[in-house]
């Protein structure tokens, strides 16, 4: 489960001027601005927003990967502000599908993601084979990622975040790039992820994957959380029939919704 609780981050910024070899400016920009919510275990829960509103931000804070600024969250009993070693070996985290190395294997770069967290060689071999099948990867275990497609990357990462069984998993987009084929195995997955009791947290801008996956929406527009409620909720307090519209009178404009 995460309970997050008003987290907040700023980031310095260069503003060039039009001379801007002889001088430049700074500013603060704030990126989330008292951020709260609650994704529960056995549930999937989607982080719904336009570009830059704040979401990838958001995740980074909860897998450690940057400090907020204040705030706190509690990620499956551990103290985000305390516990980060803690928070770092439990959690399944997919950001994107960079940081592979492209001279192993698919089966390589999983197993070795997996002795990184722990496992033995053996334990992770297993669960390498059984995330490759799962996501129609078997074809593909023993070739080098190097010559990967996006997608078929995507999917090596996404079984990297998952090698050490994490209780709470986040998705940053995780079927980007994906064929039809490729986000309907991935759809099932996070579905089989919730059935497990699993706490799923992930991130989209695509209408069609919030509505087929989400047990909860959170709806985060210039930093701050505008929404937090079901599906149903969200079409009933907007007044619409259309998750799509619903999103954009909510967040009260257009811009950057299919950007």
């Amino acid at each position: 489960m995460i309970d997050a609780n008003g987290l907040a981050k700023c980031f310095m910024v260069r503003e060039s001027t039009k001379a801007f070899a002889l001088r430049a400016r700074r500013r603060t920009v704030t990126a989330v601005d008292g951020v709260s919510f609650r994704a529960e275990d056995g549930q999937i829960t989607g982080l719904l927003g336009p570009n830059g509103a704040g979401k990838t931000t958001v995740l980074r804070m909860i897998s450690t990967l940057i400090t907020p600024d204040s705030g706190d969250a509690i990620i499956d009993g551990a103290r985000l502000t305390t516990d980060r070693e803690r928070i770092r070996r439990a959690l399944g985290v997919l950001s994107d599908a960079k940081g592979l190395y492209w001279r192993l294997t698919a089966r390589e770069n999983i197993v070795y993601f997996g002795e990184l967290h722990g496992l033995t060689r053996k334990a992770a071999a297993a669960r390498a084979d059984h995330l490759l099948d799962e996501l129609g990867m078997a074809q593909l275990a023993d070739r080098p990622t190097q010559g990967f497609s996006q997608g078929e990357r995507m999917k090596v990462a996404i079984a990297r975040a998952l090698v050490h069984d994490p209780q709470t998993v986040l998705l940053d987009e995780p079927t980007n790039g994906l064929d039809i084929m490729s986000t309907r195995a991935m759809r099932d997955l996070i579905r089989r992820l919730r059935d497990q009791g699993k706490c799923v947290l992930f991130s989209s801008h695509i209408m069609q994957e919030v509505a087929a996956l989400c047990d909860r929406i959170v709806i985060i527009a210039h930093g701050r959380v505008v929404f937090d409620g079901t599906p149903e909720a969200v079409l009933a307090q907007a007044g619409s029939g259309s998750l799509e519209d619903a999103f954009v009178r909510i967040i009260g404009s257009e811009e950057g919704l299919f950007a």
